[in-house]
């Protein structure tokens, strides 16, 4: 007897009967699709490793700076008042010790223009911490300002208090 033949297997080309594409086509498609999001991520990945260790070299590379300090002579001026005097040491931080060696240079402005400073001041305005840190202020300003007529101004990055005391 002849047995009848029965209906080949659908291949990944064939349609259902209801034109829905066989299964064989959905598994690779997701084969595909998973592996296009695979590639992509680790090529994101990739990227954000490569741009974050770019950034720690350069961040190795630039070692920090270190501190330039000037200590100033001891001052010791009246102030406004007539009774009282103000007592202080002074030192300044600079960009670079060639800024030391042109303040060191011109020494005698330097005292001159900070003695005139202080001892315009009256006890009072040198009361707070508000009034010392407008003081320092005025004396980075006064140590800028440039030595020659056409020189330039100086770096001075911080002026520091190391002692002050009003009697």
């Amino acid at each position: 007897m002849a047995r009848p033949a029965e209906p080949a297997e659908p291949t990944a080309t064939d349609e259902t009967a209801d034109g829905a594409p066989a299964r064989k086509s959905k598994k690779k498609l997701f084969v595909i699709l998973g592996l296009i999001v695979l590639l992509g991520g680790g090529g994101a990945g990739a990227w954000f490793f490569t741009q974050g260790h770019g950034a720690s070299e350069e961040a190795t590379d630039e070692a920090p700076k270190v501190p330039v300090f000037l200590a100033l002579e001891t001052f010791t001026v009246n102030l406004q008042d007539g009774e009282q005097y103000l007592q202080t040491d002074v030192t300044l931080q600079v960009a670079d010790q060639s800024q030391v060696d042109a303040i060191k240079q011109h020494m005698p402005r330097v005292r001159s223009r900070l003695l005139t400073l202080l001892s315009s001041k009256h006890a009072d305005e040198l009361a707070t911490a508000e009034d010392k840190k407008k003081l320092a202020q005025e004396i980075r300003e006064q140590i800028k300002q440039p030595f020659d007529p056409k020189g330039q101004p100086q770096q001075v990055d911080d002026v520091l208090f190391t002692s002050f005391v009003i009697q």
